[in-house]
């Protein structure tokens, strides 16, 4: 299945869950979705479509644009003008998760893709900005120009860029769970749809697992892409979510290695070293494309977040550790994003 996922936390933004879920709590609005599949229709043809007034169709697509299930846009036609309208996801995935009386302890830090303190990349290479390319392409030597932190597109054929997370987890806590969240994809020249990449992530230098990208995606173009990036490159990557717990490590709810967070150590320095990669021994290697919040369909940085629990007064005055069970287990989904995603 290839289709834009929606990942809806409902502990993250209520006012933003409510109204989504209020959007698809009708059986006609549930049937709009439904008729749009892919395709961009105008207002009137749904309203023929599904056999109700146009007046009600125009009500139900207001409720779902202003919840972004659908995008619409307005272009003249034969007397005035017509709404188009365009489902926004494929998918919607709800995460209920369990509230802990101390879930409150965690904190988020976003790093620009472009904010690398090391890398050994092979070309293909380069990056860009908002606005034009960075130094010269295929040539590793750009990534070391100064404005190297004001890319918003990473890319390279195998190889790794390396990134220092400030580490603010307050003294005698222990760190539960560690969430990254990142757009990636496969690097081909221009773009491939069949072009599969492993993709590993290291953590303070340990291995939590690989992920095989599928491809390298264009042919359409990114929703934030800008316009002077031409169609035929890279376009937009898919949003994938590593976590690690004190049970394992998974990708978006699915283990993949047995490494705890334990084993990463967090409470030895000052950073948290998050590194993305190609093996040059992988079993595919077909490059890495890290797209920031300017590039592709995902409107942020890579984004790292540590749960950890504080130490409970014992009535002696002593201290014991708060036990805090995981947010997320194989069947679930970590840090569930309200944002759209390509799912393989």
């Amino acid at each position: 299945m290839t289709g834009k996922v929606l990942f809806l936390n409902l502990t993250d933004d209520s006012e933003t869950s409510l109204r989504m879920l209020k959007a698809l709590s009708s059986e006609t609005r549930l049937a709009i979705l439904a008729y749009l599949g892919d395709s961009t229709v105008n207002v009137n043809d749904i309203a023929e479509a599904l056999q109700i007034a146009p007046s009600s169709a125009t009500t139900h697509i207001q409720i779902l644009e202003k919840a972004d299930l659908i995008r619409t846009n307005v272009i003249p036609a034969t007397h005035g003008l017509q709404k188009l309208c365009a489902r926004t996801y494929d998918d919607v995935h709800i995460r209920l998760e369990r509230i802990e009386a101390n879930s409150h302890d965690s904190f988020s830090i976003s790093m620009p893709v472009g904010q690398y303190y090391d890398f050994d990349i092979h070309p293909t290479c380069g990056l860009a900005s908002p606005t034009n390319l960075i130094g010269l392409l295929d040539n590793p030597a750009s990534f070391y120009e100064p404005d190297h932190v004001k890319a918003q597109l990473v890319w390279f054929s195998y190889g790794y860029v390396a990134y220092r997370f400030p580490n603010h987890l307050p003294s005698r806590t222990r760190a539960t769970q560690l969430d990254l969240s990142t757009e990636i994809c496969s690097e081909a020249p221009l773009h491939h749809l069949d072009w599969p990449s492993d993709i590993t992530l290291w953590i303070n230098g340990v291995e939590i697992g690989c992920w095989t990208s599928p491809s390298d995606f264009g042919g359409k173009r990114g929703q934030l892409t800008p316009q002077w990036w031409e169609s035929k490159d890279s376009q937009y990557g898919m949003l994938k979510v590593w976590s690690i717990t004190k049970e394992g490590s998974y990708i978006d709810g699915k283990a993949i290695s047995p490494i705890s967070i334990e084993d990463l150590e967090l409470n030895k320095k000052p950073f948290i070293d998050v590194r993305l990669g190609v093996k040059p021994d992988a079993v595919n290697v077909g490059g890495l494309n890290i797209f920031g919040e300017q590039f592709g369909n995902y409107p942020q940085p890579i984004v790292l977040k540590v749960n950890f629990v504080q130490p409970k007064e014992n009535g002696n005055g002593s201290q014991s550790e708060t036990h805090e069970p995981s947010t997320i287990h194989p069947e679930g989904q970590g840090l569930a994003s309200t944002v759209p995603q390509e799912e393989n």
